[in-house]
Protein backbone atom coordinates (compact mmCIF):
# COMPACT_ATOMS: atom_id res chain seq x y z
CA UNK A 1 0.00 0.00 0.00
CA UNK A 2 1.17 3.10 -0.88
CA UNK A 3 2.69 6.07 1.70
CA UNK A 4 1.05 9.78 2.24
CA UNK A 5 -1.60 11.17 2.16
CA UNK A 6 -4.68 9.76 3.02
CA UNK A 7 -7.91 11.14 1.88
CA UNK A 8 -11.27 11.34 3.04
CA UNK A 9 -12.70 11.01 -1.11
CA UNK A 10 -10.90 10.94 -3.93
CA UNK A 11 -13.35 11.62 -7.25
CA UNK A 12 -12.28 10.12 -10.25
CA UNK A 13 -13.08 12.22 -13.67
CA UNK A 14 -13.03 15.74 -14.31
CA UNK A 15 -16.60 16.38 -16.32
CA UNK A 16 -19.09 18.49 -14.47
CA UNK A 17 -20.38 16.10 -12.06
CA UNK A 18 -16.66 15.90 -10.86
CA UNK A 19 -16.12 18.96 -10.69
CA UNK A 20 -19.36 19.80 -8.60
CA UNK A 21 -18.59 16.97 -6.20
CA UNK A 22 -15.37 18.57 -5.09
CA UNK A 23 -16.77 22.05 -4.71
CA UNK A 24 -19.45 20.29 -2.14
CA UNK A 25 -16.50 18.03 -0.87
CA UNK A 26 -14.41 21.51 0.11
CA UNK A 27 -17.97 23.02 1.88
CA UNK A 28 -18.30 19.97 3.94
CA UNK A 29 -14.67 20.32 4.88
CA UNK A 30 -13.38 17.04 3.82
CA UNK A 31 -9.75 16.26 2.36
CA UNK A 32 -10.74 15.50 -1.09
CA UNK A 33 -8.45 14.96 -4.05
CA UNK A 34 -10.20 14.83 -8.23
CA UNK A 35 -8.20 12.80 -10.40
CA UNK A 36 -8.53 13.77 -14.45
CA UNK A 37 -7.24 11.66 -16.96
CA UNK A 38 -6.83 14.23 -19.88
CA UNK A 39 -4.65 17.54 -19.65
CA UNK A 40 -7.31 19.71 -18.62
CA UNK A 41 -11.17 20.07 -17.22
CA UNK A 42 -14.44 19.22 -18.98
CA UNK A 43 -14.65 15.94 -19.39
CA UNK A 44 -16.81 14.70 -22.37
CA UNK A 45 -17.67 18.25 -23.13
CA UNK A 46 -13.76 18.58 -23.27
CA UNK A 47 -13.67 16.72 -26.29
CA UNK A 48 -17.15 16.95 -28.15
CA UNK A 49 -17.03 18.83 -31.87
CA UNK A 50 -18.46 22.16 -31.69
CA UNK A 51 -21.63 21.64 -32.91
CA UNK A 52 -23.27 19.64 -30.18
CA UNK A 53 -24.94 21.24 -27.38
CA UNK A 54 -27.40 20.52 -24.56
CA UNK A 55 -31.04 18.94 -25.01
CA UNK A 56 -32.57 22.49 -23.07
CA UNK A 57 -32.32 25.97 -22.12
CA UNK A 58 -28.86 26.75 -20.79
CA UNK A 59 -30.45 28.14 -17.67
CA UNK A 60 -31.91 24.83 -17.08
CA UNK A 61 -28.16 23.61 -17.03
CA UNK A 62 -25.91 26.17 -14.96
CA UNK A 63 -26.59 26.95 -11.51
CA UNK A 64 -26.44 30.08 -9.14
CA UNK A 65 -24.53 32.75 -10.94
CA UNK A 66 -22.16 30.63 -12.45
CA UNK A 67 -21.80 32.02 -16.15
CA UNK A 68 -22.87 30.52 -19.33
CA UNK A 69 -23.38 32.36 -22.81
CA UNK A 70 -24.77 29.14 -24.65
CA UNK A 71 -26.14 25.99 -25.47
CA UNK A 72 -23.29 24.74 -27.47
CA UNK A 73 -20.15 22.77 -27.02
CA UNK A 74 -17.77 25.94 -26.23
CA UNK A 75 -20.21 27.42 -24.01
CA UNK A 76 -20.93 24.54 -21.86
CA UNK A 77 -17.16 23.55 -21.77
CA UNK A 78 -17.00 27.07 -19.87
CA UNK A 79 -19.43 26.80 -17.81
CA UNK A 80 -17.44 23.86 -16.29
CA UNK A 81 -14.01 25.32 -16.47
CA UNK A 82 -16.18 28.33 -14.63
CA UNK A 83 -16.77 26.10 -11.78
CA UNK A 84 -13.09 25.55 -10.92
CA UNK A 85 -12.32 29.01 -10.82
CA UNK A 86 -14.96 30.49 -8.88
CA UNK A 87 -14.58 28.37 -5.90
CA UNK A 88 -11.14 27.75 -6.43
CA UNK A 89 -10.86 24.12 -6.88
CA UNK A 90 -7.62 23.62 -9.02
CA UNK A 91 -5.57 22.80 -6.00
CA UNK A 92 -7.13 20.19 -5.68
CA UNK A 93 -7.61 18.70 -8.92
CA UNK A 94 -4.31 16.44 -10.86
CA UNK A 95 -4.05 16.27 -14.36
CA UNK A 96 -3.44 13.84 -16.61
CA UNK A 97 -3.92 11.48 -13.53
CA UNK A 98 -5.78 8.42 -15.56
CA UNK A 99 -6.73 6.12 -13.24
CA UNK A 100 -6.17 3.04 -13.75
CA UNK A 101 -6.99 0.93 -10.86
CA UNK A 102 -9.25 1.43 -8.40
CA UNK A 103 -9.69 -1.30 -5.50
CA UNK A 104 -11.64 -1.36 -2.01
CA UNK A 105 -8.98 -1.56 0.43
CA UNK A 106 -9.22 -2.22 4.52
CA UNK A 107 -9.21 1.52 5.26
CA UNK A 108 -11.37 2.27 2.22
CA UNK A 109 -10.45 2.79 -1.43
CA UNK A 110 -6.40 2.08 -3.22
CA UNK A 111 -5.94 3.88 -6.56
CA UNK A 112 -3.75 3.76 -8.80
CA UNK A 113 -2.56 6.32 -11.70
CA UNK A 114 0.29 3.54 -13.35
CA UNK A 115 2.38 6.33 -11.90
CA UNK A 116 0.84 7.34 -8.64
CA UNK A 117 -0.98 5.42 -6.00
CA UNK A 118 -3.33 6.87 -3.78
CA UNK A 119 -5.53 5.98 -0.87
CA UNK A 120 -9.51 6.98 0.87
CA UNK A 121 -11.68 5.83 2.78
CA UNK A 122 -14.67 6.80 0.25
CA UNK A 123 -14.88 7.14 -4.11
CA UNK A 124 -17.23 8.51 -6.22
CA UNK A 125 -16.80 7.32 -9.85
CA UNK A 126 -17.86 10.84 -12.34
CA UNK A 127 -16.28 9.39 -15.05
CA UNK A 128 -19.75 9.77 -17.05
CA UNK A 129 -21.87 7.08 -18.78
CA UNK A 130 -20.62 8.46 -22.13
CA UNK A 131 -17.50 8.02 -22.90
CA UNK A 132 -17.07 4.66 -24.85
CA UNK A 133 -18.66 5.65 -28.40
CA UNK A 134 -20.45 2.66 -29.54
CA UNK A 135 -19.44 1.56 -33.10
CA UNK A 136 -21.48 -1.69 -34.42
CA UNK A 137 -18.62 -4.51 -35.46
CA UNK A 138 -19.69 -4.80 -39.29
CA UNK A 139 -18.06 -6.72 -41.74
CA UNK A 140 -15.90 -4.41 -43.89
CA UNK A 141 -14.50 -5.59 -47.18
CA UNK A 142 -12.89 -2.35 -49.23
CA UNK A 143 -15.42 -0.04 -48.07
CA UNK A 144 -14.88 3.63 -49.60
CA UNK A 145 -17.37 4.80 -47.49
CA UNK A 146 -16.52 7.46 -45.07
CA UNK A 147 -17.64 7.18 -41.25
CA UNK A 148 -18.00 8.94 -38.25
CA UNK A 149 -19.38 8.84 -35.12
CA UNK A 150 -21.43 11.71 -33.84
CA UNK A 151 -19.04 12.32 -31.06
CA UNK A 152 -16.11 12.43 -34.17
CA UNK A 153 -18.24 14.24 -36.26
CA UNK A 154 -15.73 17.40 -36.56
CA UNK A 155 -16.64 19.05 -39.50
CA UNK A 156 -20.58 18.76 -40.71
CA UNK A 157 -19.54 20.75 -43.79
CA UNK A 158 -18.37 17.08 -45.17
CA UNK A 159 -21.95 16.52 -44.95
CA UNK A 160 -22.28 18.68 -48.04
CA UNK A 161 -23.53 17.53 -51.60
CA UNK A 162 -23.38 13.63 -50.39
CA UNK A 163 -25.69 10.70 -49.86
CA UNK A 164 -25.41 9.83 -46.06
CA UNK A 165 -26.76 6.77 -44.11
CA UNK A 166 -27.78 7.88 -40.54
CA UNK A 167 -27.86 4.33 -38.24
CA UNK A 168 -29.56 4.59 -34.59
CA UNK A 169 -32.70 5.59 -32.97
CA UNK A 170 -32.06 7.88 -30.26
CA UNK A 171 -30.62 11.48 -29.58
CA UNK A 172 -27.76 11.22 -31.69
CA UNK A 173 -29.22 9.83 -34.73
CA UNK A 174 -31.96 13.20 -34.61
CA UNK A 175 -29.04 15.32 -33.87
CA UNK A 176 -27.38 13.75 -37.01
CA UNK A 177 -30.48 13.99 -39.54
CA UNK A 178 -30.49 17.55 -38.22
CA UNK A 179 -27.70 17.89 -39.57
CA UNK A 180 -27.60 16.26 -42.64
CA UNK A 181 -30.40 18.63 -43.85
CA UNK A 182 -28.37 22.22 -42.61
CA UNK A 183 -25.68 20.88 -44.35
CA UNK A 184 -27.22 19.96 -47.79
CA UNK A 185 -26.94 16.33 -48.21
CA UNK A 186 -27.71 14.80 -51.52
CA UNK A 187 -29.60 11.88 -49.87
CA UNK A 188 -30.49 10.88 -46.31
CA UNK A 189 -31.46 7.39 -45.13
CA UNK A 190 -31.78 6.53 -41.70
CA UNK A 191 -31.77 2.97 -40.35
CA UNK A 192 -32.95 2.45 -36.92
CA UNK A 193 -33.82 -0.97 -34.99
CA UNK A 194 -35.91 0.91 -32.50
CA UNK A 195 -36.58 4.16 -31.32
CA UNK A 196 -36.57 7.05 -28.50
CA UNK A 197 -39.59 9.10 -27.64
CA UNK A 198 -38.85 12.96 -28.50
CA UNK A 199 -41.05 15.60 -28.04
CA UNK A 200 -41.86 16.90 -31.41
CA UNK A 201 -41.64 20.84 -31.77
CA UNK A 202 -41.08 23.19 -34.36
CA UNK A 203 -38.88 25.87 -31.84
CA UNK A 204 -35.47 25.65 -31.09
CA UNK A 205 -34.03 22.07 -29.71
CA UNK A 206 -33.69 23.73 -26.52
CA UNK A 207 -37.29 24.55 -26.10
CA UNK A 208 -38.38 21.35 -26.74
CA UNK A 209 -38.41 20.03 -22.90
CA UNK A 210 -39.78 22.37 -20.14
CA UNK A 211 -38.31 21.36 -17.48
CA UNK A 212 -39.46 24.14 -15.13
CA UNK A 213 -42.72 22.52 -15.86
CA UNK A 214 -42.34 19.28 -14.98
CA UNK A 215 -41.21 20.73 -11.26
CA UNK A 216 -44.41 22.04 -10.83
CA UNK A 217 -46.06 19.00 -11.38
CA UNK A 218 -43.74 17.06 -9.12
CA UNK A 219 -43.74 18.83 -6.25
CA UNK A 220 -47.69 19.69 -6.53
CA UNK A 221 -47.45 15.80 -6.03
CA UNK A 222 -48.87 14.75 -9.78
CA UNK A 223 -49.52 11.37 -9.11
CA UNK A 224 -46.70 9.00 -12.07
CA UNK A 225 -49.22 7.29 -13.62
CA UNK A 226 -51.35 10.81 -14.39
CA UNK A 227 -47.93 12.61 -14.96
CA UNK A 228 -48.04 9.50 -17.75
CA UNK A 229 -51.61 10.37 -19.46
CA UNK A 230 -51.16 14.15 -19.52
CA UNK A 231 -47.60 13.01 -21.60
CA UNK A 232 -48.83 10.38 -23.32
CA UNK A 233 -51.48 12.42 -24.68
CA UNK A 234 -49.24 15.90 -25.54
CA UNK A 235 -46.84 13.22 -27.52
CA UNK A 236 -49.40 11.59 -29.71
CA UNK A 237 -50.92 14.66 -30.50
CA UNK A 238 -47.81 16.35 -31.51
CA UNK A 239 -46.33 13.00 -33.22
CA UNK A 240 -49.63 13.53 -35.36
CA UNK A 241 -49.50 17.25 -36.16
CA UNK A 242 -46.14 16.86 -37.41
CA UNK A 243 -46.91 14.02 -39.23
CA UNK A 244 -44.39 11.64 -37.47
CA UNK A 245 -46.87 8.63 -36.45
CA UNK A 246 -45.09 6.62 -38.55
CA UNK A 247 -41.89 6.95 -36.15
CA UNK A 248 -44.20 6.44 -32.82
CA UNK A 249 -42.28 4.31 -30.60
CA UNK A 250 -43.71 0.76 -29.94
CA UNK A 251 -44.54 1.54 -26.14
CA UNK A 252 -46.38 3.98 -23.93
CA UNK A 253 -44.07 6.75 -22.62
CA UNK A 254 -43.29 6.14 -19.18
CA UNK A 255 -41.34 8.94 -17.21
CA UNK A 256 -39.63 6.49 -14.95
CA UNK A 257 -37.89 4.61 -17.78
CA UNK A 258 -38.07 7.44 -21.17
CA UNK A 259 -36.04 10.27 -21.52
CA UNK A 260 -38.27 13.16 -23.04
CA UNK A 261 -35.97 14.35 -26.14
CA UNK A 262 -36.70 17.13 -27.52
CA UNK A 263 -37.33 17.03 -31.42
CA UNK A 264 -34.88 18.46 -34.06
CA UNK A 265 -36.85 21.07 -35.82
CA UNK A 266 -34.92 20.72 -39.41
CA UNK A 267 -35.36 16.80 -39.01
CA UNK A 268 -39.18 17.29 -38.71
CA UNK A 269 -39.46 19.89 -41.44
CA UNK A 270 -38.17 17.35 -43.80
CA UNK A 271 -39.35 13.98 -42.40
CA UNK A 272 -41.00 13.69 -45.86
CA UNK A 273 -37.20 13.85 -47.57
CA UNK A 274 -35.74 10.93 -45.36
CA UNK A 275 -36.33 7.51 -46.55
CA UNK A 276 -36.06 5.23 -43.75
CA UNK A 277 -35.17 1.40 -42.69
CA UNK A 278 -36.26 -0.42 -39.94
CA UNK A 279 -33.46 -2.32 -40.10
CA UNK A 280 -29.26 -2.75 -39.00
CA UNK A 281 -26.27 -2.72 -40.93
CA UNK A 282 -24.50 -5.64 -41.57
CA UNK A 283 -21.92 -4.83 -43.94
CA UNK A 284 -19.82 -2.41 -45.80
CA UNK A 285 -18.21 -2.40 -49.39
CA UNK A 286 -17.43 -0.39 -51.91
CA UNK A 287 -19.87 2.72 -51.77
CA UNK A 288 -22.21 -0.43 -50.57
CA UNK A 289 -24.45 -0.42 -47.14
CA UNK A 290 -25.88 -4.04 -46.91
CA UNK A 291 -28.42 -4.24 -44.36
CA UNK A 292 -29.41 -7.30 -42.38
CA UNK A 293 -32.68 -7.78 -44.60
CA UNK A 294 -30.75 -7.62 -47.62
CA UNK A 295 -31.20 -4.19 -49.03
CA UNK A 296 -28.26 -2.23 -50.43
CA UNK A 297 -27.86 1.31 -50.19
CA UNK A 298 -25.58 3.41 -52.59
CA UNK A 299 -24.10 5.66 -49.56
CA UNK A 300 -20.71 8.44 -49.35
CA UNK A 301 -20.84 9.14 -45.87
CA UNK A 302 -22.23 7.02 -42.72
CA UNK A 303 -23.02 8.68 -39.28
CA UNK A 304 -23.08 6.80 -36.25
CA UNK A 305 -25.52 8.21 -33.81
CA UNK A 306 -25.69 4.91 -32.12
CA UNK A 307 -24.71 5.98 -28.77
CA UNK A 308 -22.14 5.31 -25.93
CA UNK A 309 -21.65 2.93 -23.24
CA UNK A 310 -20.41 3.59 -19.63
CA UNK A 311 -16.50 2.71 -18.74
CA UNK A 312 -15.94 1.55 -15.28
CA UNK A 313 -13.31 -1.04 -15.90
CA UNK A 314 -10.90 0.41 -13.67
CA UNK A 315 -13.17 -0.21 -10.99
CA UNK A 316 -12.57 -4.18 -11.40
CA UNK A 317 -16.54 -5.05 -10.55
CA UNK A 318 -17.50 -8.00 -12.34
CA UNK A 319 -21.45 -6.62 -11.87
CA UNK A 320 -20.81 -3.59 -12.73
CA UNK A 321 -19.23 -3.73 -15.91
CA UNK A 322 -21.83 -6.86 -17.07
CA UNK A 323 -24.86 -4.70 -16.42
CA UNK A 324 -24.29 -3.43 -19.77
CA UNK A 325 -26.75 0.22 -19.39
CA UNK A 326 -26.75 3.13 -17.17
CA UNK A 327 -30.78 1.87 -16.89
CA UNK A 328 -29.57 -0.97 -15.70
CA UNK A 329 -26.77 -0.01 -13.43
CA UNK A 330 -28.94 2.20 -11.55
CA UNK A 331 -30.69 -0.58 -10.58
CA UNK A 332 -27.56 -1.74 -8.71
CA UNK A 333 -26.86 1.60 -6.60
CA UNK A 334 -29.13 2.30 -2.58
CA UNK A 335 -30.74 5.06 -2.79
CA UNK A 336 -30.31 5.74 -6.49
CA UNK A 337 -26.02 6.59 -5.82
CA UNK A 338 -24.20 4.44 -3.70
CA UNK A 339 -23.30 1.01 -5.60
CA UNK A 340 -24.32 -2.12 -4.13
CA UNK A 341 -21.23 -4.16 -5.49
CA UNK A 342 -18.34 -2.55 -3.30
CA UNK A 343 -17.85 -0.91 0.11
CA UNK A 344 -18.16 3.52 0.46
CA UNK A 345 -18.36 3.99 -3.32
CA UNK A 346 -20.88 6.58 -5.43
CA UNK A 347 -21.23 6.12 -9.43
CA UNK A 348 -22.77 9.71 -10.08
CA UNK A 349 -23.83 8.52 -13.60
CA UNK A 350 -26.74 6.03 -13.77
CA UNK A 351 -29.23 7.96 -11.52
CA UNK A 352 -29.00 11.34 -13.75
CA UNK A 353 -28.07 10.98 -17.33
CA UNK A 354 -30.90 8.92 -18.71
CA UNK A 355 -33.49 10.67 -16.17
CA UNK A 356 -35.20 13.81 -17.69
CA UNK A 357 -33.06 16.26 -15.60
CA UNK A 358 -30.16 18.73 -15.84
CA UNK A 359 -27.28 16.83 -15.37
CA UNK A 360 -25.29 20.10 -13.12
CA UNK A 361 -28.73 20.53 -10.87
CA UNK A 362 -28.47 16.39 -10.03
CA UNK A 363 -24.96 16.21 -9.64
CA UNK A 364 -25.26 18.96 -6.98
CA UNK A 365 -27.85 17.55 -5.01
CA UNK A 366 -26.23 14.20 -5.10
CA UNK A 367 -23.21 15.72 -4.25
CA UNK A 368 -24.49 17.36 -0.96
CA UNK A 369 -26.06 14.27 0.00
CA UNK A 370 -23.19 12.49 -0.29
CA UNK A 371 -21.24 14.80 1.98
CA UNK A 372 -24.25 14.47 4.66
CA UNK A 373 -23.62 10.39 4.25
CA UNK A 374 -19.84 10.92 4.85
CA UNK A 375 -20.45 12.73 7.99
CA UNK A 376 -22.77 10.79 8.93
CA UNK A 377 -25.67 9.35 9.75
CA UNK A 378 -26.08 7.25 6.37
CA UNK A 379 -28.25 8.79 3.38
CA UNK A 380 -28.02 6.46 0.72
CA UNK A 381 -29.52 3.31 2.15
CA UNK A 382 -32.83 2.79 0.15
CA UNK A 383 -33.02 -0.27 -1.58
CA UNK A 384 -31.99 -0.15 -5.40
CA UNK A 385 -34.69 0.54 -8.06
CA UNK A 386 -35.06 0.15 -11.97
CA UNK A 387 -36.67 3.27 -12.36
CA UNK A 388 -35.30 7.00 -12.78
CA UNK A 389 -35.80 9.46 -9.98
CA UNK A 390 -36.02 12.50 -12.50
CA UNK A 391 -35.53 16.24 -11.44
CA UNK A 392 -37.65 17.60 -8.32
CA UNK A 393 -38.38 14.11 -7.25
CA UNK A 394 -34.43 13.21 -6.51
CA UNK A 395 -34.60 16.41 -3.98
CA UNK A 396 -38.13 14.63 -2.65
CA UNK A 397 -36.35 11.49 -2.51
CA UNK A 398 -33.02 12.91 -0.77
CA UNK A 399 -34.87 15.10 1.89
CA UNK A 400 -36.66 11.66 3.57
CA UNK A 401 -33.38 10.48 4.36
CA UNK A 402 -30.93 13.84 4.41
CA UNK A 403 -32.06 16.06 7.00
CA UNK A 404 -28.78 17.92 6.96
CA UNK A 405 -29.50 18.84 3.50
CA UNK A 406 -33.01 19.60 3.83
CA UNK A 407 -34.36 20.80 7.23
CA UNK A 408 -37.49 19.10 7.95
CA UNK A 409 -40.63 20.76 6.35
CA UNK A 410 -38.81 24.26 4.72
CA UNK A 411 -37.01 21.64 2.32
CA UNK A 412 -40.75 21.66 0.96
CA UNK A 413 -41.45 24.86 1.17
CA UNK A 414 -38.29 26.32 -0.43
CA UNK A 415 -38.75 23.87 -3.25
CA UNK A 416 -42.50 24.07 -3.94
CA UNK A 417 -41.66 28.04 -4.28
CA UNK A 418 -38.77 27.19 -6.95
CA UNK A 419 -40.72 25.04 -8.57
CA UNK A 420 -44.04 27.66 -8.72
CA UNK A 421 -42.45 31.42 -9.03
CA UNK A 422 -39.01 31.00 -9.83
CA UNK A 423 -38.65 32.63 -12.91
CA UNK A 424 -37.80 31.11 -15.89
CA UNK A 425 -35.52 32.85 -16.92
CA UNK A 426 -32.87 32.61 -13.96
CA UNK A 427 -30.67 29.82 -13.59
CA UNK A 428 -31.97 27.55 -10.24
CA UNK A 429 -29.57 28.69 -7.30
CA UNK A 430 -27.51 26.32 -5.89
CA UNK A 431 -29.01 23.69 -2.91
Amino acid sequence: MPTGTHYDLIIVGGGIGGVISLKYARDAGLRALLLEGGDSIGGLWRDLPEWQDIQFRKEDWTLGDIPIQGEDQRSILQNIRAWVDRYGLAPDIRLNARVTAARPASDGWWVSTGSEEYTSTYLIAATGGHNRPVIPDVERDGSRIAEYHSSQLRDPAEIAGRRVVVVGGGASAYDLLDLCFAHGAEEVTWVHRSLKWMRPTRKLKYFGTDMRLLAKFQMLGLPTRTLNRILNRDLHARYEKAGLTDILPGHDFDVQHDQLIPGRPGMIRNFSGITRYRDEVQSLSGNTVQLASGERLEADLLLWGTGYRYDLDYLGLEPVNNAGSLAALNGRCYSVFRSVDAPNLFLLAPGVLEGITSAPWAYAHAAKSIMSHILGPPVFNAPPKNAFTNHFDLAKHLARRDRRSYPFGLWYLKYLRLALFYPKDRPMPLP
